[in-house]
């Protein structure tokens, strides 16, 4: 006598429902997890640039990489610039709150900072 083996339907709408909202989940987050890597490399070149720079000068170098970038979340404004032992630092924090589902949204806390000894200098 042979036993079947398989897939009962219900166990595959179970898992077609779990693939699914993973899936949306992941369109809905990616574009902002991908911004805030253009936000971080960009960031990392003005830092490793920054040497003898004003903070003017360096807030417009950020502009330049944004605008190639095509960055919107955060301005050259919203940059920390600040001097720790010698080393001039990029630092950046924001927040983006995705809707997912009606009332449902996620939170994400995005930050970083760079310097010139950070960047291989």
């Amino acid at each position: 006598m042979n036993r079947q083996r398989g897939l009962a339907l219900s166990a595959l709408l179970l898992w077609g429902i779990v693939i699914a909202l993973v899936a949306i989940l992941v369109i809905r987050v990616l574009p902002d997890v991908i911004d805030y890597y253009k936000i971080r490399h960009a960031i990392r070149a003005v830092a490793a640039d920054s040497s003898g720079k004003t903070v003017a000068e360096i807030r417009l170098a950020y502009g330049k990489y944004a605008e190639v970038e095509h960055i919107k979340t955060l301005g050259p404004t919203d940059l920390d610039i600040f001097k720790e032992d010698g080393q001039v630092i990029v630092a950046f924090a924001y927040e983006r709150k995705i809707p997912l589902v009606a009332n449902v949204s996620l939170l994400i806390d995005f930050s970083s900072s760079a310097s010139a000894r950070d960047s291989g200098q």
